[in-house]
């Protein structure tokens, strides 16, 4: 029997199943691992190419509803987007799996499973990942290329003004401090700084603060050595290691909790890391780039950022505007986005009419520069030749009842479960929408218990 050659990684708490899923799949696929905690899977995406991971649905006791599956899936799509994903699901969660593709699983499995069918659909998510990759992989290129492009259009004396700054800073090694809006590029401008700099020939290393769970924190930025902990294999070095001579850029740092403030500041003060389950210091050599969309100096005033790490990060701050106040810049930036897509769907170049136009530059762009890509895109894609103001649907959201008193923090979960409700679940569209990036819409439903 020829093997199909791919990593088959199953997640499920139930330790039966697992070592009855590796006997059976160990016959088909060259290589089976196996996964009780899920948490486990973002290191794991890390270290090994997973082809297709099948995930169990529920993994805490008590709770039977599936949307920890749900939350998972996001994971390992936000960490690994070509790893395809199947959901191992009872017969009572079949509607939620159906959520769950539409969320961008592959297929789902019901249990009690029947093995022919199992087999078939995790080889047919093992092939469909292999061609998948090689379409992408020439298309990504192109469209990173053009990333910079697209934010850099600056007839805008606001934009002018902050490239002039970022000339500035960037031969240095000062530590800077991007805020703004989400959406408006700040990742972009962080590559930009180090494409800039001196440490410019070694590739810049990149965190999302809000994805790192706090169990693996340590671990992720630091490193550990073999044995540190319950499937530490192998020696591994952590993200600030990883970018020693270059750029690490922490993304959503306004969203790392208080009590780890605390180890990061010591690393950035002493430059030195201390791997988990280790006492030896190893000396790193970074510029580091922090941004955050929270307002960092009341989360100080209220005693949720350290003061001292405050300082620490934001030698220079740069503010990045939102779209709405680089208005000379909205026409431009659609031009060159339908130039874009109309290369990526293999359709002839579109003209913007005149009301078009106007509709566009008038629309208060909530979630800025991602809000209009994504609206360019969802144009190009459903319209003809000419591109009229009716081709433009913007997202808007009907938040407020006149005839009630409500916080900022009800008004943001009203409009969250409002998008969840309108997209039939699908997160990612939710996320498009709302103008913000998956894992902060997957951190907003857990703090407001919304799935």
């Amino acid at each position: 029997m020829n093997k199909s050659t791919g990593t088959i990684c199953i997640t499920d708490d139930n330790k039966s199943i697992l070592k009855t899923l590796d006997i059976l799949l160990s016959d088909y696929f060259t290589n089976i691992i196996t996964v009780t905690n899920p948490s486990q899977l973002p290191t794991l995406l890390h270290e090994k190419k997973i082809d297709v991971v099948l995930l169990d649905m529920n993994f805490t006791a008590g709770i039977n509803n599936g949307n920890e599956g749900i939350f998972w899936l996001s994971r390992i799509k936000e960490e690994s987007p070509g790893t395809q994903v199947v959901l191992f699901t009872a017969y009572a969660y079949i509607d939620l799996a159906v959520v769950g593709i539409k969320a961008g699983a592959f297929d789902f499995i019901t249990k009690p499973w029947d093995n022919e069918k199992l087999i078939d659909t995790l080889t047919k998510a093992l092939n469909f990942n292999k061609a998948k990759n090689k379409k992408l992989s020439s298309r990504d290129k192109n469209i990173k290329q053009q990333e910079t492009e697209n934010i850099f259009i600056s007839n805008s004396q606001s934009m002018k003004n902050l490239y002039e700054q970022i000339e500035k800073i960037a031969s240095t090694d000062a530590n800077v401090l991007l805020t703004g809006e989400n959406g408006t590029g700040k990742e972009v401008f962080a590559k930009q700084i180090h494409k800039l700099s001196n440490r410019k020939n070694n590739e810049m290393i990149s965190v999302d603060m809000g994805a790192v769970t706090e169990t693996l924190f340590e671990s992720e930025l630091f490193g550990h050595v073999k044995g540190a902990f319950t499937d530490a294999r192998n020696d591994r070095e952590g993200k600030f290691e990883a970018a020693n001579n270059s750029t690490l850029f922490l993304d959503e740092i306004g969203n790392l909790p208080y009590h780890l403030q605390s180890k990061l500041l010591g690393v950035i003060q002493q430059r030195k890391v201390v791997r988990v389950g280790s006492n030896k210091p190893i000396d790193i050599n970074i510029r580091l780039i922090c941004a955050t969309n929270c307002n960092i100096p009341s989360m100080v005033n209220c005693g949720k950022f350290r003061e001292d790490l405050f300082y620490r990060i934001n030698t220079i701050t740069i503010n990045i505007p939102p779209l709405r106040d680089r208005k000379d810049d909205i026409i431009p930036m659609t031009e060159m986005f339908i130039k874009r897509y109309c290369s990526i769907y293999n359709k002839p170049i579109m003209e913007l009419s005149n009301k078009a136009s106007l509709k566009i530059s008038s629309y208060s762009w909530p979630g800025n520069i991602r809000e209009l890509q994504h609206t360019i895109e969802r144009a190009v894609i459903m319209g003809d030749k000419i591109l009229d103001e009716n081709a433009f649907q913007f997202n808007t959201i009907n938040m407020i009842d006149n005839n009630k008193s409500h916080t900022l923090e009800d008004l943001e979960k009203k409009a969250i479960a409002e998008s969840i409700n309108n997209c039939d679940g699908n997160l990612s569209l939710v996320a498009q929408q709302l103008g913000i990036t998956r894992q902060t819409l997957y951190n907003k439903i857990k703090k407001y218990n919304i799935m």
